[in-house]
């Protein structure tokens, strides 16, 4: 049927079926444990600056060595260096359920821990991200990205309201206890991947700086890559935030308490997940540079809304939209970027991708943390939707005067 396509065309790739199904159980337990932590910090500082600021310190690293990351990618097996990041994932998640299993754990203890989350996250994005088209192929690479959308966010509706209902009659260690062995589905799935033996990078340089500057003059020169960086950033310093506001918007706003906030994030994973789908359907083979401009306009005004409403049940329909424009966004930019680039520059490419996406998270977060401690929680959303669309239009309107200026220079020839 024309306009219509297989959604799960990608499984033709046994690699990357693998791959995925070892990812649909890590990542349940990736969001048992993000739903947890937030809540601990929450519970044990009850100050929205210091929620911002442990969101700040875990996605720190990846401002800072988010390329040196993407040039490894491009030079080493990415299969082996999985295996490297998920195996200190998981030992990492271990320990945090023994610590608070032990009753030991404070703030400062927190820190270290999303800290230490943070590097080795950093290291593990961009060898992720590129290492898709490697197990799908070109032709099956935009629904493939989608297709890991939507088990990125069938895990958030199912992690969440599982970690809800642990919060509340369990407690957290459990939920740090199941993130660990989740890690087990997702080594089991990348042994069993075959990828044979690929030719690395064989350039003479070894110089780890000269070939990230080499990564920075190719998006440079790349307008498709450099228009698609330049939005992802707007988007996720302003809109991104969500796990700074939500716990913070459904304790003092709602007034509601852990099976709510985690309702809420299942809400906001169940309109990312059919954001996937909708991606995963569509028949044009290439992502298209309106369809960020459309879902990044649209998230910001869902923002005010969610600023002005104070009903729980319309709050959950609002963070539905939120969830379904921000994943249009997000597989829309992924795509284009990896479509965009070439094979030589792939890691490098995505280390951009994963800096901006993580990696100003510190920032975005900071701003989310302060607007809800100066404004309250309600009006720091509305004044976050109002600064992109702000923002947004500035890079719009400069952009347009740039081509304007092309065309009169044309014309006067």
């Amino acid at each position: 049927m024309n306009g219509i396509r297989n959604p799960f065309e990608a499984f033709k790739s046994k690699n990357f079926k693998y791959f995925w199904m070892g990812q649909c159980i890590s990542l349940i337990g990736t969001w048992l444990q993000n739903t947890a932590l937030s809540w601990l910090v929450l519970t044990l500082t009850n100050s929205a600056f210091l929620v911002g600021l442990f969101n700040a310190v875990q996605f720190t690293p990846q401002l800072f060595l988010s390329l040196l990351a993407g040039t490894i990618a491009d030079h080493f097996p990415k299969k082996k260096l999985l295996i490297f990041t998920q195996s200190l994932l998981m030992l990492l998640a271990f320990l945090l359920s023994l610590l608070t299993w032990k009753k030991i754990i404070n703030y400062f203890i927190i820190l270290i821990f999303g800290l230490l989350i943070g590097v080795v996250n950093t290291f593990d994005m961009p060898v992720r991200q590129s290492f898709v088209i490697e197990l799908a192929g070109q032709e099956l690479l935009y629904n493939a990205v989608a297709l890991n959308s939507m088990n990125f966010n069938l895990a958030r509706i199912i992690g969440p309201a599982i970690a809800g209902i642990l919060l509340k009659n369990v407690g957290m260690s459990i939920c740090f206890l199941l993130n660990g062995l989740s890690f087990i589905a997702v080594l089991i799935g990348l042994f069993l991947i075959d990828v044979g033996i690929k030719p690395m990078n064989t350039k003479k340089n070894n110089k780890m700086l000269i070939d990230i500057l080499e990564g920075l003059k190719y998006t440079r020169r790349n307008k498709i890559i450099l228009q698609t960086i330049i939005l992802l950033f707007i988007m996720n310093v302003f809109i991104m935030n969500f796990n700074v506001l939500i716990p913070l918007y459904t304790k003092y706003v709602l007034h509601r308490d852990e099976a709510g906030y985690g309702f809420l994030l299942s809400s906001m994973g169940i309109g990312a997940l059919f954001g996937a789908l909708f991606v995963a359907v569509k028949s044009n083979k290439r992502p298209n540079i309106k369809t960020l401009y459309f879902s990044l306009i649209f998230s910001s005004l869902i923002f005010v809304l969610i600023g002005i409403n104070k009903n729980y049940h319309f709050s959950s329909i609002l963070f539905m939209l939120a969830g379904f424009s921000a994943i249009l966004f997000t597989t829309t930019a992924n795509s284009s970027l990896q479509l965009s680039s070439s094979d030589e520059y792939r890691g490098r490419v995505m280390s951009l991708y994963t800096m901006i996406f993580a990696g100003t998270t510190p920032l975005g977060s900071l701003i989310s943390g302060s607007f809800a401690q100066i404004l309250n929680i309600d009006k720091a959303f509305i004044a976050l939707g109002l600064s992109c669309t702000i923002l947004f239009s500035l890079y719009f309107f400069a952009i347009n005067d740039k081509k304007r200026i092309y065309i009169n220079r044309v014309d006067d020839l």
